[in-house]
């Protein structure tokens, strides 16, 4: 067995046509090949772009500092990169790809930057929005699986803004939780809780993300929503949120979250309604039936449509782990 650097690939004299083929080569000695192919495809999307915008060292400096700022911005309770993930449309394409949903189950869509740990665990029926300036909101919703059968004792993460754009998070005297809560569904999948109607808001635009909409031309809003996240063994993760229909940058929002079937109508609280869940006649209404997908049928599909974007692509791959990597004798 030779030395590290006997067995090391000889780089060949350096110019801007070969460096992509040099580098590849020498981070092609790895173990894993989900990593060697993923770096070998960044290295060569990072080349091609650096020579086809002929990118100056003064603009790659530019985006090292933006890069920096962004890490420098972040904290535990504020994600900068997610930020900047969200308003780049990455975090949509990449929850779109990882967890595919068959037709008449529930999408999902990003998770954005302000979801936290720090969270209690509330029964159904609780009231988890403390804003008085909101406008009071029940909701009522259901879990089913595919089949149409209810699934009980699921994970339901919940988070909104209050009635002034803001997450607790945001706030500098926070003392805890509040606008979120954790609880699971009954018996009958059904979960229910008191909260506030979701108000537009603009994504924080005091960092180097704000900055960079700004040199965009585009506003920092999201349209009016409330977050789900959904998790039990045995059922693909699902990270969602229920849209406002008609609300302001419903076409236009700011990390390009919206579906089309995620848009949802506020009702009120008929007589019936009202009696049985202790709030006033006319209250606002969130309703939705979420729809959940088992782990197995999401990975079939995933794999299923990996291999049909790779052979889109002509590349002849095969599965590891569940995703595709080359496939080389």
């Amino acid at each position: 067995m030779g030395s590290p650097e006997e067995d090391t690939p000889r780089l060949k004299d350096l110019t801007i046509d070969n460096i992509t083929d040099n580098v590849k080569a020498i981070n092609d000695q790895g173990s894993d090949p989900r990593l060697k192919y993923i770096l070998e495809r960044a290295v060569q999307h990072i080349h091609d772009f650096a020579r086809e915008t002929r990118l100056s060292h003064q603009e790659w400096m530019t985006g090292i500092q933006f890069l920096t700022a962004v890490g420098q911005k972040c904290t535990d309770v504020r994600q900068e990169f997610i930020l900047l993930s969200d308003i780049l449309g990455l975090s949509l394409l990449v929850e779109s790809i990882d967890h595919p949903k068959p037709a008449a189950s529930t999408e999902g869509t990003v998770l954005g930057p302000f979801h936290s740990h720090d969270v209690h665990d509330e029964p159904n029926g609780a009231v988890i929005s403390h804003d008085p300036d909101g406008e009071p909101c029940l909701v009522v919703c259901s879990i089913k699986d595919t089949d149409g059968k209810p699934v009980d004792d699921v994970k339901i993460d919940i988070w909104e803004a209050d009635s002034h754009g803001f997450y607790d998070v945001q706030y500098a005297g926070r003392d805890g939780p509040d606008q979120r809560a954790v609880m699971r569904s009954g018996k009958d999948g059904v979960f229910w809780f008191k909260a506030i109607v979701p108000v537009p808001y603009p994504v924080p635009a005091d960092g180097p993300v704000g900055k960079l909409l700004g040199l965009l031309g585009r506003h920092a809003y999201r349209p009016s929503h409330m977050h789900f996240m959904f998790e039990k063994p045995g059922y693909d993760h699902l990270i969602t949120a229920l849209y406002l229909r008609g609300s302001k940058y419903e076409h236009t929002d700011a990390v390009f979250g919206v579906k089309e079937s995620l848009l949802i109508d506020l009702k009120p609280v008929d007589a019936e309604m009202a009696k049985k869940y202790d709030v006033k006649e006319g209250t606002k209404l969130i309703s939705y039936d979420f729809v959940l997908v088992s782990e197995e049928d999401s990975r079939k599909l995933r794999e299923k449509n990996a291999m049909a974007a790779m052979e889109k692509l002509g590349r002849r791959m095969k599965l590891y782990k569940g995703l595709p990597v080359p496939d080389v004798d």
